[in-house]
């Protein structure tokens, strides 16, 4: 209480002194400035008593260390987008470098297959001009052998006509004979 007792003493005291400049006396409890003193004055009390100082303190000091940890996380959450982005760069890189290497590749392997079907086209042209080749020199030898077969068939068969009509003799005839299957063997 003794705290009470002196502030109530410096209240009147702070009204004494501002009406006594020539401002007429009034009582203590009719000044309206005392009233109005001892009540900022009681809630200030009020306050100290309650602790409402140290309350309001510590809610600044925790605002402030949840906008210190919200700066920190945003701060992080900046840091992590930003190496993400780099991270997603990187990688738009690395595939446009690996889309570049895999058309070069392709334009290669075009390139090289184009060649390579080009030889075997030409290969198989090769292959098949040839078969024809040898198709026509069969067939050709074939014809060849064919006519000279008809040819000897024919020879033989004039051979014989002419021999019978000059020979009549019967020994003459298995001579002719002889001959002929003789001829027939040397020219096959």
């Amino acid at each position: 209480m003794s705290f009470l007792t002196t502030v109530l003493t410096m209240m009147v005291l702070i009204a004494e002194e501002t009406h006594g400049d020539g401002h007429e006396a009034t009582g203590l409890l009719q000044d309206t400035s005392f009233w109005v003193s001892l009540g900022f004055i009681l809630v200030m009390v009020l306050f100290w008593r309650l602790e409402v100082h140290k309350k309001i303190g510590a809610a600044l000091d925790q605002r402030s260390v949840k906008i210190s940890t919200e700066l920190d996380e945003a701060r992080r959450l900046r840091e992590e987008a930003q190496e993400l982005l780099a991270q997603y760069q990187r990688r738009q890189r690395e595939a446009e470098e690996e889309a570049n290497t895999i058309i070069e590749q392709a334009k290669v392997d075009a390139e090289r297959l184009g060649r390579e079907a080009k030889e075997k086209i030409n290969e198989q042209l090769e292959r098949r001009t040839k078969a024809a080749e040898a198709k026509i020199a069969r067939a050709e030898e074939q014809a060849i052998a064919e006519v000279r077969s008809q040819t000897t068939d024919l020879a033989v068969n004039a051979a014989r006509n002419i021999i019978k009509d000059r020979i009549d003799s019967g020994a003459q005839n298995a001579l002719v004979e002889k001959s002929i299957n003789d001829l027939r063997n040397k020219l096959n």
